[in-house]
């Protein structure tokens, strides 16, 4: 494994698991320092001893979209650190399944704040404490969901399908010293995404072309390339990660 990310430090939202668990394992294994967050101390230190302690990682808790959690990880993440130059947006909730129509709204407001506003004041909060001034990299995970409309699942799809456009605003507005990029994968085999395949799963894998189900090493690779200078050329592109189920109209 190359070390093209030694000296580097990124925080990683949402992370004790699963998708982004896999991104800062990947950016560790090739030299990073990370910051993970979660909702659950207990789930982050075991995430942080996964990947090598203290010596690599630092666990902070709190709710993605509270603004003093947000604060506090950056002030952290640079004072144990020393620097920030990535940002992963990676929290994200879906608590509602069904027709748009019956939406209760409520839901709808907590599902915009957490999977949009928070993201854009991560990015806020992150520019303002260091990147601004050193430059560096910004990743926004969204999903193949928010590409087309999404059965079951509209109002989180509404709020990719937002977060895609942000990435691309943010890119025109923050370059040249920092690139801000997207990935949309479809049905990944993580805990948050269960309840898409559960009980069905070869069913679901078969409308892929590539008959499977992504697992979480099939984003971090990518995500990775993104944050890295191998992409110092990209910015405000949402690269599409699906076994190629889109090509079908699938989500």
């Amino acid at each position: 494994m190359s070390k093209r990310f030694d000296g580097r430090v990124a925080i990683v939202t949402g992370s004790s698991r699963g998708i982004g668990l896999a991104i800062a394992e990947r950016l560790v294994s090739e030299g990073a320092k990370v910051t993970l967050t979660a909702r659950k101390p207990e789930s982050l230190a075991e995430a942080v001893q996964g990947l090598g302690g203290a010596e690599n990682a630092l666990g902070i808790a709190g709710k993605a979209d509270d603004e003093e959690h947000q604060a506090e990880t950056i002030a952290k993440t640079v004072e144990t650190f020393g620097r920030l130059d990535m940002l992963v947006n990676n929290a994200g909730i879906n608590p509602a399944h069904g027709p748009l129509i019956d939406l209760d709204l409520g839901i709808a407001r907590k599902t915009f704040e957490v999977n949009v506003l928070a993201t854009v004041a991560w990015t806020q909060q992150a520019y303002r404490a260091w990147l601004k001034e050193h430059g560096g990299s910004v990743l926004n995970v969204s999903s193949v969901a928010g590409l087309r409309p999404a059965p079951g699942i509209g109002f989180y799809g509404a709020t990719k399908a937002m977060l895609a456009h942000i990435t691309k605003e943010l890119a025109l507005e923050l370059g040249p010293d920092v690139r801000v990029n997207g990935i949309a994968p479809a049905v990944v085999k993580t805990k948050f995404a269960t309840a898409l395949y559960a009980d069905k799963e070869d069913e679901i894998a078969a409308g892929y072309p590539l008959k499977r189900l992504g697992i979480p090493a099939d984003i971090s690779g990518a995500a990775a390339f993104l944050l890295s200078a191998e992409a110092s050329w990209i910015t405000g592109q949402i690269l599409v990660l699906d076994g190629g189920v889109t090509l079908r109209g699938g989500v």
